[in-house]
């Protein structure tokens, strides 16, 4: 396994539109371990091909949440291949959400709260589910990279400004 370099914004290729994955191959296999290294390495808890380079239609997610009598965290690793949202709630939610791809850059985005996708796994196998809170927002937000969309993107381009300029300056300080 490996630690992929992690596409940042402005970079063009963050705005390509993946392609289905179509073959289940061991390549296909060692991506999505090198994908799940690289997330939990950078912290994250979503992270979609196109981030590392790769523009095919595949995501890892693990939310990584904290058992409330341990503290020790809880790891639920999930593949997304192809995924496809087949109905979205009216209900709406709103979270302060990142991106790998735009570090240390937060806002608050509208999305709905519950989601029915459908997706293929590692192996191959197809699902579909009602996703709702955080799963659902953040499959929508991997989702939206497969289509060459950041989370910032959904800001006005007011604030989507502020961020860029932030990113920048906070790149030229630690240069």
């Amino acid at each position: 396994m490996a630690i992929l370099p992690i596409i940042e914004a402005p970079d063009p290729r963050l705005k390509t539109v993946s392609t289905p994955v179509e073959a289940f191959d061991e390549a296909l296999q060692t991506l999505i371990d090198d994908m799940f290294e690289t997330m939990y390495d950078a912290p994250g808890i979503g992270l979609a091909a196109i981030q590392v380079g790769v523009p095919k239609r595949l995501l890892v997610m693990d939310l990584q949440e904290k058992n409330e009598e341990t503290g020790a965290t809880i790891r639920e690793p999930r593949v997304f291949i192809n995924p496809e949202i087949l109905q979205t709630s009216e209900e709406m939610s709103v979270y302060n959400e990142g991106c790998l791809s735009v570090p240390d850059q937060y806002a608050d985005v509208e999305r709905p709260k519950t989601v029915r996708a459908r997706w293929l796994d590692r192996d191959g196998k197809r699902h579909e589910q009602e996703l709702d809170e955080m799963l659902a927002t953040c499959l929508q937000h991997e989702m939206d990279h497969l289509e060459g969309i950041l989370f910032i993107d959904h800001l006005s381009k007011l604030k989507r400004d502020m961020v860029l300029k932030k990113l920048q300056k906070a790149r030229r300080l630690a240069a």
